[in-house]
């Protein structure tokens, strides 16, 4: 049994291929551990406000030494730490918007780096604190890139992973989901290697 966390962040909900290819991810999952719980967090739904002074400054604090204000500025944060510590497989959707992903996967991923929380310089380096956990990451473009854009995101993204402790990150890609000659060959061979690998 593992937990694991969904992180939906493209604004095509049931027509995203983001989305799509973290269903298959979780299928596979699902067959190999039929017992696992899923939780979904839809940022396209609901998404995290953008950091801020008040989130950041409340968000070093324990509960108790906050203010009721305090409180309500760090809610998204509590919770979205609180979800990714309990993860035992973290799915992520990430569609390709103006060459870089999602602003909204930017604040999710701004409530989970706390200092002290996920990662910490006690010992005069970073080390990160979030351990034995798996990240999918299911990128979707709708265009094809041979200029190192993708990529460099990918890159982007396992580096801020990485410096919250979590090093095991796997990577499925579909490109060209704008281009109907390649859509669906492109999708095929995305799924074929989640099936193959996870």
């Amino acid at each position: 049994m593992a937990n694991i966390l969904n992180i939906k962040t493209s604004i095509t909900g049931e027509n995203s291929v983001s989305n799509q290819l973290s269903q298959a991810v979780i299928n596979q999952l699902l067959e190999k551990n039929p017992e696992s719980k899923v939780v979904v967090r839809d940022l396209a739904l609901e998404p995290i406000p953008h950091l801020e002074i008040h989130h950041f400054n409340a968000s070093r604090l324990t509960d108790e030494e906050r203010s009721e204000e305090q409180k309500e500025a760090s809610k998204h944060s509590d919770q979205s730490l609180k979800e990714i510590q309990e993860a035992d497989i973290i799915v992520i959707g990430v569609p390709f918007y103006n060459f870089t992903f999602p602003s909204t996967l930017k604040s999710w991923i701004d409530s989970i780096s706390v200092a002290g929380k996920t990662f910490s310089y006690a010992d005069g380096t970073p080390k990160g604190l979030l351990e034995n956990k798996k990240i999918y990451l299911n990128v979707a473009a709708g265009g094809v890139y041979e200029n190192g854009l993708i990529e460099n995101m990918e890159h982007y993204l396992r580096t801020l992973f990485g410096f919250i402790g979590i090093t095991d990150v796997e990577v499925f890609i579909s490109q060209g989901t704008m281009v109907p000659q390649l859509k669906e060959e492109n999708f095929s061979k995305a799924v074929a290697k989640i099936e193959e690998l996870v």
